[in-house]
């Protein structure tokens, strides 16, 4: 197989993000929290899916393009 899928990530509004992890963790989803923003989490598929903590077009507090 020629390349593949790391991860899928969706950026969240901060209070969106905490709201979503303790979902998550009520659903007794495994998470792992990195960097104090993003979040890890496996799909219903075992993909590997994160939602960061950073507003739209920002990343870690940097304006991304």
């Amino acid at each position: 197989m020629l390349g593949g899928l790391h991860h899928i990530a969706t950026s969240v509004e901060p209070g969106r993000w905490a709201h979503l992890k303790s979902k998550l963790e009520a659903a007794g989803v495994a998470t792992t929290q990195m960097s104090g923003s993003s979040l890890y989490f496996q799909g219903p598929d075992g993909e590997r899916l994160e939602i960061i903590k950073d507003p739209l077009l920002e990343m870690y507090g940097t304006t991304v393009a």
